[in-house]
């Protein structure tokens, strides 16, 4: 590192470039300055958890559970999961002890009745229904951290957030669970692999939502 570092003159503006020179830190418009880190690349060519994803890079995972319950659902909820109370999960991701996640999950009653707190901590849904899966549908958009979300992420309110909502189906494709999982954009991105595909086709799984 720079000896210029070390000088009494240096301003903690200028300590803090330096220390971006190195690789260390990073600053962002609407964030501040927080440290470098590579974003966590998520494929959306297959289902896979959180903790997976992180796993493949490296990262050490653990999971809070903030809040455990069975409630009536959002509206958005219903529609999609039909009447009745769910068991509604909000959990904190964390990759190497720092927050990469708020996730909330709903689940009907009638699958989670028998899912205690210790479990959905331990492991996620997917290994924990006795059911076998058929695959989901995920729908990712940016968004403004809200004051609760920027507080549990460690970003400035108004911060970008990538929002995903994620219907997963069982395999006679009835909707099983819906999930909305908000990450600070700096920390995470999605790709898709995109086939050779005709001038009039689109790649399997994308499309404009107006």
């Amino acid at each position: 590192m720079s000896a210029e570092f070390g000088t009494s003159r240096v301003t903690v503006r200028r300590a803090l470039e330096l220390l971006r020179d190195d690789g260390l830190v990073d600053s962002r418009q609407g964030l501040g300055w927080y440290v470098a880190a590579e974003p966590v690349r998520q494929p959306l060519a297959r289902l896979e958890t959180i903790e997976e994803q992180i796993a493949a890079t490296g990262a050490s995972n653990e999971r809070r559970i903030l809040e455990f319950g069975f409630v009536e659902p959002p509206s958005r909820v219903r529609q999609i999961l039909g009447p009745g109370r769910t068991l509604e999960v909000i959990r904190l991701n964390l990759a190497d002890g720092e927050p990469f996640a708020r996730v909330t999950v709903w689940c009907p009653e009638k699958l989670g009745a028998s899912l205690s707190r210790d479990e959905v901590e331990a492991s996620s849904f997917y290994d924990l229904l006795s059911i076998p899966l058929g695959g989901a549908e995920q729908t990712i958009g940016a968004a403004a951290a809200s004051d609760g979300d920027a507080a549990l992420l460690g970003v400035p309110p108004g911060s970008p957030v990538l929002v995903c909502e994620r219907i997963t189906r069982d395999r006679k494709r009835l909707p099983v669970l819906v999930s909305e999982h908000v990450f600070p954009a700096h920390l995470t991105m999605f790709a898709v692999e995109l086939p050779n595909v005709g001038r009039s086709e689109a790649p399997s799984g994308l499309r404009l939502v107006k």
